[in-house]
């Protein structure tokens, strides 16, 4: 069976667990990166960050594992790797800094014949996919595509769940985010006030594109959903807080636990029901779009519903990914014959 053939732009947190992940499937190589940094050092990271051991090796620009031979390429935006020279099916734009729909052209124009952010994007492509909310829409048309963010992926879940099962009159998002490697460890300026101050030391309040783009993966909400985001010192480990108003009052906890637990079973791969009063390091590497903290559900006594969902959003995103990867290559597959 020929593999499908990954190129990855950046080799950040998500680039390197879809890597880690990639060692364990052989249906997918990651044939190039394209990096600014020394390949030794990312060689050094991938061993070092892995729980238990992994045999990758540097040879010259090479690593070396069970997965094949990985050229690093020096580069630093799109545009920089010629793709068609590793004869590339895929590209993974995961540096979280080229979200514009022309960045992602300029890996078409190097020879990619798909690019999948790990990311948001900042104006409209071809398709955000969340899987298990809207995977069954993909075409083998599409050619720039969003893997959409960790919350996005959350709160599309929970809303379909509710909004089918209940009937969602509006919704409200708090992102509660372990720290991003873009945020300072100590105060220094930037363009922003808050982002400004150290990620060690502070709750931040900062915006998210959840809100905008949940409309576009879910239009019923259109003009029905609004939220923010707080990053908050931790490393791992992220939840979503979400406040639900149905449109009528037949809603009770254990109807929404029993909604929630339906859906898991049918979809294990994305949704994890746990009863446990668990914290957030409970959830490092663990794969699931939702974990669902089923002591957390609250109702107040009409239409108002508040969930907490857990979720380790570098890991979670890089197994969405590597599920998108497959969803493509199966359509693919259905194109040919």
């Amino acid at each position: 069976m020929k593999k499908i053939r990954i190129g990855l732009m950046g080799f950040g947190e998500i680039p390197r667990h879809i890597f880690r992940l990639c060692l364990e499937d052989d249906r997918i190589e990651i044939v190039a990166i394209g990096e600014i940094g020394r390949p030794e050092i990312f060689r050094y990271l991938l061993k070092v960050e892995t729980k238990k051991p992994i045999e990758v090796e540097l040879d010259g620009n090479f690593l070396v594992s069970k997965n094949g031979r990985t050229r690093m390429v020096r580069a630093i935006e799109p545009g920089d790797v010629p793709w068609d020279i590793f004869d590339i099916d895929l590209v993974i734009d995961g540096t979280g800094k080229y979200k514009s729909k022309a960045f992602m052209e300029k890996h078409l124009k190097a020879g990619a014949k798909r690019v999948l952010l790990s990311h948001l994007p900042t104006d409209s492509i071809d398709r955000i996919v969340v899987m298990g909310v809207n995977d069954h829409t993909i075409e083998a048309s599409d050619k720039l595509i969003s893997a959409g963010s960790a919350t996005t992926n959350a709160t599309a879940i929970m809303l379909k769940i509710l909004d089918k099962t209940f009937a969602v009159d509006y919704a409200m998002l708090t992102s509660v985010h372990s720290y991003t490697s873009d945020q300072p460890l100590r105060d220094k300026a930037s363009s922003d006030f808050r982002r400004s101050r150290s990620a060690a030391e502070n709750i931040i309040p900062n915006e998210t594109p959840t809100p905008r783009w949940i409309q576009t993966i879910l239009p019923e909400f259109k003009g029905r959903i609004e939220g923010c985001a707080l990053n908050v010192p931790v490393p791992n480990g992220s939840l979503l807080d979400l406040t639900t108003v149905f449109k009528h009052k037949n809603v009770s906890i254990e109807k929404v636990n029993d909604a929630i637990s339906k859906a898991a079973k049918k979809f294990p791969n994305y949704i994890q029901v746990v009863d446990d009063p668990i914290v957030s390091t409970d959830v490092i590497n663990n794969s699931h779009s939702v974990v669902y903290d089923k002591m957390a559900t609250m109702h107040s006594p009409f239409r108002m519903l508040k969930t907490l969902i857990w979720y380790h959003a570098s890991y979670a995103m890089a197994s969405r990914i590597i599920d998108i990867i497959k969803a493509y290559q199966n359509i693919n597959k259905k194109g040919v014959e």
